[in-house]
Formats: C-alpha cells, structure tokens, sequence
C-alpha cells in the first residue's frame, strides 16, 4: 500500500514542471562540457603566423564560439515571438515543447560529428536548428510563464528562484559527472561518445514528458490578493497589487538594468570557458566539469540569499545585493593565475544569480496574467540582443588583449555591472515606501 501510495505520488510529480527544468538542465551540463572540450580538441592543432601555438588555439576556439553563440541568440527572435503569442493564446505548452525538440536536434548533431569526424562547423547548422525551434529564448520564459501562473504576486520572486535552485542543482550533479563521462571510451566508441550519448537519451525522455504528461496550473486571479492567512509574516500590499496601467518608466528601467547586467554577465562567461583552458591553469576534461559546476552552485547560495534577506529587504535591494556579488567576483577573476583563486572568485559570486529572476518577478508584477508569456519573452528577447552585442565585442578584446593581460575582458564586466546598478538604484527611489498591514481577526 504504501509502495502503490510513493507510485502515484511520484506519477504526479512528473506532472509539475520541476522535472523537465531538472532533465534538461542536467543533459545541458553533459553537452556544454562536451562541446567545450571537442571544440578544444579540434582547434589544437590550428597554428597561425607570428604567434603562439597556444593563442592560436585561443583565438580559433573564440571565433568558433562567436559565431556559434551569434547564432543560436539571433536566430530564435521571430520563432521566440510566435511561441510567446501563442503561449497567451492558450498554448502553454508550445514554448517548451518545440524548443525541447530543437535541443534533442542539437545534441544528436554533435554526436555525429564526433562519431564521423564530421566537420566542426556542422554545428552552425545544429545551432540553426536549435534556434529555429525557439531554443533557450522560448523555453525559459515558458518555464516562467507557468511558475507566475501557479504562484501569488507576493511569492514569486520566491518561486522563481527555487525554479533557479532545482536549475542550478541539476547543473552541479551533471558538471560533476561530465568530464568523468567525457573521459569513458571503448574501441569502438571515442572520448566524449558516451556522455553526448546520455546527454540525447535525457533529452529525449524530457520532450515525451513535456508532451504527455506535463499540465498548466494556474492560481486564480483572486487569490493574488488572499493568497496569505494570518499565520504568515506581514506582507507588502503594494506587492501584491496589480496596477491598473502599466508604469513604463519602471518598466524600461528594469529592461535597462536587465540588459546591462546581462551584458556584463555574458561576456565574462562567454570568455571563461576558454579562459581556463589556456596557461596557467590548463585545465583537464575532469577540471572543466568542477569548473562548471562551481558555477552551477551560484544557483545554489542565490537561492539560499534570497531565503535569507527578502524578509528583510525589499527586491530592489536583492537586486543590487546580486550585482555586488558579481562586481566583486568577476574583478577579483580578472587577476586570477591558479586554479585556487578561480575558486574564490567563484565564491565572491555567490549572490550573482539573483538579479535577473527578480526582475522577472517585478516585470511579471507589472501586467496581467494573460500578458505573463509576452512580456517575459520580450525580456528574453532583449537579453538576446544584447548578446548580439557583447560576444563579438568580448572576444575581440580579449583576442586583443591576449598578449598583454587576458583577464582585461572580466575587469570590463564588473565595470559594466556597476552601470547596470543606477537604473535600479533609480527604480528604488522612484518605488513608494512598503507599508506593512495586518489582518485582524474579527470575532
């Protein structure tokens, strides 16, 4: 009895969105990984007049990402947009179901590359395919659409980022696990064969998931505003107040934070993971796995940050308290030259996560629940714009400043971090003082 009662329990898990956001992040980690170090691989033997083997390398797997990360940011625009109408429309499903197809597509490509020592640059063409489908642009704002559906105003930001924590938990558990599989082999099948291998299975067993058994809940509108009964602490009533009209100035200005700290954000990692495979650190498969999964872990103490200050401080100081931690830790990377102080940057970022899914929630705050998808996706999208912006740029600068001090390009996002600190620090000004309300008890 109790065997057939954990059964259907666990039946009905699979019905929350929680599972697929931990499938897809774990096979994610496995494919990031071997991309990472297949893309290394290729690019070893590449040799260019007047510099070294090494900045060769460098500058070679820079283009290659380049190009690949341009891809898969500008071609999911359009494809993004239409997912999102539809998400609006009643299909709540479609901005995760279709890019889920596009990830699978993706993995499998890679797999045959290095199962047929196909060309490197086949991969354009996955990244095509991947954004075509709608990839990350679609998906994650799907993801949200469904987490602001279930949730009351005033928890989302909590919602958010526990979605962020099963994310990043997922991210650790497989960056852990990656470099090991990449290592496993059989004379049949080369280096990094097996893990692309489990990467597609998972990524498989996700989209017949999203397909057959995930559901759309939603808290009705009501109940954003009784959502707390009086054993819960005092709750802000503005939170939990939707506006009549929307405020555009606030609205642009998260757009702005958003976009810079993204910006920031993308280029330093966009450089770390070639970063780390060149002298000193020199990374092995099994390093560049840890590697990622200390940066998975961000997602871990953000979530446990926001646990402990949203009591005490309002989002907008959550927000800054996250783009602090970045400042300081991306600075502090700028000067690394051990693995060691890799690891204590990584530690100053502890706090890094929080910034854009707290956006998110006071973005979501600003609309309708009929408008969650749109306005999340426009986000996104934004986000992607940016991209197009920063991964040229970085990797021009740090391919310009290979020679002189690589760690330039991790300087320059911690400046830009900062930047990204005044249209908050101007949203905080501009938000009225919270005003606390408790229920009383009537006879």
């Amino acid at each position: 009895m109790v065997l057939l009662s954990l059964c259907q329990s666990a039946f009905a898990v699979l019905h929350h969105i929680e599972p697929i956001i931990v499938l897809e992040q774990l096979g994610n980690s496995l494919f990031d990984t071997a991309l990472q170090l297949v893309v290394k691989d290729r690019c070893a033997n590449i040799s260019d007049p007047g510099v070294s083997p090494e900045q060769s390398q460098q500058r070679a797997m820079a283009d290659f990402f380049m190009n690949y990360n341009l891809i898969i940011r500008l071609v999911p625009i359009l494809p993004a947009l239409l997912l999102a109408k539809l998400s609006d429309r009643g299909w709540r499903r479609a901005p995760i179901v279709v890019p889920l197809g596009g990830y699978l597509l993706s993995r499998i490509v890679l797999l045959m590359v290095l199962l047929f020592r196909l060309p490197l640059q086949l991969m354009y063409g996955a990244a095509v395919l991947f954004g075509v489908s709608g990839g990350f642009c679609a998906f994650w704002p799907g993801v949200m659409t469904l987490v602001s559906l279930k949730s009351t105003a005033t928890d989302r930001s909590k919602v958010m980022m526990r979605v962020e924590l099963l994310y990043g938990a997922a991210g650790v558990v497989g960056s852990l696990v990656s470099g090991h599989l990449f290592l496993l082999y059989t004379v049949k099948l080369g280096q990094g064969v097996i893990l692309l291998i489990v990467s597609s299975l998972i990524h498989l067993l996700i989209l017949i998931l999203s397909i057959v058994l995930l559901q759309v809940k939603q808290v009705p509108e009501e109940s954003h505003l009784l959502s707390h009964n009086n054993d819960d602490e005092e709750e802000d009533y503005d939170a939990v107040n939707v506006p009549a009209a929307i405020n555009k100035v606030n609205v642009v200005l998260l757009f702005a934070a958003a976009v810079l700290y993204d910006f920031a954000v993308g280029g330093a990692v966009e450089i770390l993971g070639i970063f780390v495979l060149k002298e000193p650190l020199s990374w092995t498969a099994t390093q560049v796995g840890y590697g990622n999964a200390a940066g998975c872990t961000i997602f871990l103490t953000s979530f446990l940050g926001v646990m402990l200050f949203r009591r005490c401080c309002s989002d907008v100081t959550l927000i800054l308290i996250g783009m602090l931690s970045f400042t300081v830790g991306i600075y502090f990377m700028s000067l690394v030259t051990a693995t060691y102080m890799f690891y204590l940057a990584r530690l100053l970022n502890l706090f890094a996560l929080i910034p854009i899914p707290t956006i998110r929630s006071l973005l979501s705050q600003q609309v309708q629940s009929s408008s969650y998808g749109t306005i999340l996706t426009y986000l996104q999208l934004a986000l992607k714009f940016a991209g197009l912006a920063y991964i040229p740029a970085f990797t021009k600068i740090y391919q310009g400043t290979l020679d002189w001090f690589p760690g330039f390009v991790f300087m320059l996002a911690s400046v830009f971090t900062v930047l990204a600190m005044i249209p908050i620090s101007v949203l905080g000004c501009r938000s009225p003082h919270r005003r606390r309300y408790k229920m009383i008890q009537g006879d």
